[in-house]
């Protein structure tokens, strides 16, 4: 399908189809997995890869090994522990890692939700529009037992990923479908990698303000400190940390090679998770609707009346760079 330059095609990745979303001239072009999650599998920039592959989609299809762009839902990050109160209720949702798609942390903790992998998204459009390329994808969350027993508040999920021009924008609606409000603190978890430059050369900036401090599990102490690294060489320096307070324009970006790659918090995420271990090829910007834990704690928990829609919106938008600087 073609409107102008922008183009919506088919592919296969290691053997599961995709599609895939183009731009003038191919200088970007974005991959999506509908039936392996909805995962955001390739990003290229002028033929070269910007996404950290890791194990790449096989592993994230065989064992949920986590790469490209996943969403994380219905929790983002870890929670603190394996059950949590129902909002507005007395009723605790017990976590069973036997009979549920979980997984854990190094610490046995749950992590990262339910959905990755998930085999239940059903793609409802997928053509050019004026001056894009755009797919639309939805699941039925509470059409699905197996989902319900681990987040027992049914909703809708609407990923809508639209390429224009050298930018990519992912907005995530869901919508409460029962007669119980929904809590909200699902996430995006970006692999960022920058062909052509060292890690230790790469840039980063980070719109920060105040940094939470973790306990030895990685769950917020509840305190903050100001953020004590906010723009510099990336360096030996190693990243997990949870930034609940940020700054305006919500905007991280990381620099070298040639390129710039900014992650864009546009709307509905007030949270952002940095992660980069300092031996890894990749660096993590990620949006989060709500702070770790907050599922458990409660705090800054968004919730959604039933039959409304919450809507969160990022972009990762990419740049050419002139040789001579990578600001």
């Amino acid at each position: 399908m073609n409107d102008r330059a922008h183009t919506v095609s088919d592919a296969t990745v290691d053997g599961f189809p995709v599609v895939v979303l183009g731009s003038p001239g191919d200088s970007l072009e974005a991959a999506f997995a509908p039936g392996v999650g909805m995962v955001g599998c390739s990003l290229r920039h002028r033929g070269e890869e910007l996404l950290g592959q890791r194990g790449g989609l096989a592993a994230y299809a065989e064992r949920g090994s986590s790469f490209g762009i996943p969403l994380l839902h219905p929790w983002a990050n870890r929670l603190g522990e394996p059950r949590y109160r129902a909002p507005r209720s007395a009723d605790v949702v017990e976590l069973d890692f036997e009979r549920m798609p979980l997984r854990q942390d190094e610490h046995g903790l749950p992590i990262h939700g339910v959905l990755a992998a998930s085999p239940h998204w059903e793609v409802v459009g997928a053509e050019p529009a004026d001056g894009s390329a755009r797919l639309e994808a939805r699941l039925d969350f509470g059409a699905n037992p197996e989902l319900l027993a681990a987040f027992p508040f049914p909703h809708e999920l609407r990923i809508a990923a639209e390429l224009a021009g050298t930018a990519l924008t992912i907005t995530t609606e869901l919508t409460a479908t029962g007669v119980v409000p929904v809590p909200v603190s699902f996430g995006w978890h970006p692999y960022l990698t920058l062909p052509g430059a060292p890690r230790a050369a790469w840039l980063v900036e980070l719109a920060a303000r105040h940094r939470a401090l973790l306990d030895r599990h990685g769950i917020p102490t509840g305190e903050t400190e100001p953020a004590p690294f906010t723009i510099g060489p990336l360096g030996d320096r190693a990243f997990d940390d949870l930034f609940p307070e940020l700054s305006e324009p919500a905007r991280f970006t990381a620099s070298g090679g040639g390129r710039r790659i900014a992650v864009e918090l546009v709307s509905g995420y007030p949270v952002a998770q940095v992660y980069s271990p300092a031996d890894a090829d990749f660096v993590c910007f990620e949006p989060m609707t709500a702070p770790t834990n907050a599922l458990v704690t409660g705090d800054a928990l968004p919730l959604v009346e039933p039959g409304a829609t919450f809507a969160a919106v990022f972009r990762v938008a990419v740049e050419d760079l002139p040789d001579e600087g990578e600001r």
